[in-house]
């Protein structure tokens, strides 16, 4: 009895001790949760969002199915319409100077790309801020991100320096599979035939070898799947940048993407452009029954052979292929994201970096008689391995339909592309305004400060870094994300310049230059909001307007050190110049070669009429 008293008090006391214990535990609990930053304030805090920034090349203002494209890009429309389009977002004219301003925040004179080494003139070389290269007094989005504890990844197109102390690695990319140059071969581990000796493919900074099975869009995407695999562990967010290759030259799709648009472009250029201008404007992206121009540089369809509509459908099938590939490859990695649990926490951006190429490989008879030797040729095969094409400026108009121009010019249609910004699981206090369109004017500069304030990222502090850095000159995006109709910008002019092709934006007017071939060299002015295809020049009606932004650009361009522009100089010519110095002797030995070989073909076939016709006499 004795001993199951003392059992009872036992079990008794221990009751109340533990009691005891819970009523402090609770207390304790209590006390940390109503102490800020610890305890279950702590750990019940968001992670930081992951970012992905999708970098398409050449692809125009209408070429994604929410913009108004005829061909299939279902899972950007979906992050489209689910997110916030961007219809007045600009960039500049070629891929290196915008690809600078948007992993740095700044102005491309600024950055060390005032021009780019395919395209600068040998006057400019070695001048200040004509680097061709992104210079080091600027701080990268992913140098700023990596600070704040992202992993960071960078696959595909980087074209911003080519030095070991200038790849991706070595300019904030933990992991990094970079193409140094302007662009490759889609298939195989080729450079863009006549522009480069081989194709400067690098993985962290040496040497890469691309896999057998290789299809630029989708071996993209794979890698960088296998990095954000691989950083789970780590329990910290990432910055993904996927830069496809997709549409630069050359324009090659798988054959199942090719077969799907056999019959879409038999009716010709001027029909897509013109139903591309009326989805524009169906879709709310700019305004209805906008004026809009015929391109000089646009045949007449009807007035084409047989032979040339048919080479010409099957080059924008090879387009149309490209984007679906390219698409359905970004949709691959969305399923992943939500297999892995990321979806929800993940920031994903989609932006071009210039309108469409106008540029046709074949369009000197140098160009045809050297790549002819090197390239299958055949109107059936276009867009298939072991072929070199693109649209020409023809579609390249439609591609940028209702806009006027293409890539390398100051028109809308080579600086105006599309910008989609989406967030599935933003919080309330950083919710999108899904499905909206932000119609205020928008700049590249802009998207690094936007991520910043997005993810809670504090702006490099430049003083820790030497003493000639610059400062971020974009602004954050984040009141237009959030439903603002108006620019960021205000009535603040900006400046733009490359290759003599300028303009500066204000208060919904744009001033703009574009040297031949795509202009005649002098001043326009037109009003944005009401004629964004630039057909109604404003500089006799408006002389007052006139002057003063001009004065606005010409103080641009004496802070940001541009240049003048020799005499006569043509960036298209300044290419082929580029590329005949990179192949070195072999376009002209090849050239010597077949002139010599049709001169032997004449010569006997003379020979031959000769002897025949002096038998003919005997």
């Amino acid at each position: 009895m004795a001993a199951r008293r003392l059992f009872g008090r036992s079990i008794f006391s221990m009751w109340r001790r533990c009691h005891a214990m819970r009523l402090w535990s609770v207390i304790a609990l209590l006390l940390l949760m109503l102490m800020p930053g610890q305890g279950m304030a702590q750990s019940a805090a968001p992670r930081a969002p992951n970012i992905i920034l999708l970098v398409a090349d050449d692809w125009g203002f209408s070429d994604v199915g929410a913009f108004g494209a005829e061909f299939a890009t279902p899972h950007l429309d979906r992050l489209a319409y689910d997110g916030v389009r961007f219809s007045n977002f600009h960039v500049a004219g070629s891929c290196a100077p915008t690809r600078a301003m948007l992993n740095s925040g700044v102005m491309n004179h600024r950055n060390g790309l005032g021009n780019m080494a395919e395209t600068i003139p040998d006057a400019h070389v070695g001048k200040p801020n004509y680097d061709t290269v992104m210079n080091f007094r600027v701080v990268t989005l992913a140098e700023m991100l990596k600070a704040a504890g992202y992993r960071t990844y960078l696959t595909g197109k980087w074209h911003l320096g080519s030095d070991a102390r200038r790849l991706p690695h070595a300019r904030g990319f933990d992991r990094a599979f970079s193409l140094a140059d302007a662009g490759a071969d889609n298939f195989e581990q080729k450079p863009i035939t006549g522009l480069a000796r081989h194709a400067a493919w690098t993985e962290n900074g040496r040497p890469a070898t691309l896999p057998k099975n290789y299809y630029s869009s989708r071996f993209l995407v794979d890698q960088m799947i296998g990095y954000i695999d691989q950083g789970t562990a780590s329990g910290r967010p990432f910055f993904a940048s996927i830069n496809f290759l997709a549409n630069h030259i050359p324009i090659q799709a798988p054959d199942a993407d090719l077969a799907r648009y056999r019959d879409t472009y038999r009716q010709g250029w001027d029909v897509v452009r013109a139903a591309r201008a009326k989805k524009v404007s169906e879709l709310g992206l700019l305004p209805a029954d906008i004026p809009f121009v015929h391109m000089g540089t646009t045949p007449d369809w009807n007035g084409l052979s047989d032979k040339k509509r048919d080479r010409a459908v099957r080059e924008m099938q090879a387009y149309a292929a490209m984007a679906t590939a390219m698409d359905r490859e970004i949709g691959r990695l969305v399923a992943h994201l939500k297999a892995i649990g990321q979806y929800e926490n993940t920031i994903i951006l989609f932006l071009s970096d210039n309108g469409a190429e106008p540029l046709d490989p074949y369009g000197k008879l140098r160009n045809r008689l050297f790549l002819s030797m090197q390239l299958d040729m055949k109107t059936e095969n276009i867009g298939r391995r072991g072929t070199m094409n693109a649209i020409g400026p023809a579609w390249a108009s439609a591609a940028v339909s209702p806009l006027r121009g293409y890539k390398f010019s100051a028109t809308e249609g080579g600086l105006r592309v599309p910008l989609i910004v989406h967030w599935a699981g933003a919080q309330p206090s950083d919710a999108l305004s899904k499905g909206a369109i932000a119609k205020g004017f928008a700049h590249v500069t802009d998207i690094m400060p936007t991520l910043a304030e997005l993810a809670g990222v504090p702006l490099p502090d430049l003083t820790r870094y030497a003493a000639d850095m610059e400062p971020i000159t974009g602004r954050s995006l984040v009141p237009m994300l959030r439903g603002g109709d108006d620019s960021v910008h205000g009535d603040a002019p900006l400046g733009y310049e490359l290759s003599g092709n300028a303009a500066l934006f204000r208060s919904g007017y744009k001033l703009v230059r574009n040297l031949p071939p795509t202009g005649n060299g002098e001043w326009q002015l037109y009003h944005l909001a009401s004629d964004p295809g630039e057909v109604h020049d404003l500089r006799a009606a408006q002389p007052t307007l006139f002057q003063s932004m001009l004065a606005d650009y010409q103080a641009y361009a004496k802070a940001n050190g541009v240049l003048d522009m020799p005499q006569g100089y043509r960036a298209d010519e300044q290419i082929d110049l580029y590329a005949m110095r990179q192949q070195g002797a072999r376009p002209m030995i090849a050239l010597a070669v077949v002139i010599g070989v049709l001169a032997l073909i004449v010569g006997g076939g003379i020979w031959l009429w000769r002897r025949r016709r002096a038998r003919h006499i005997d």
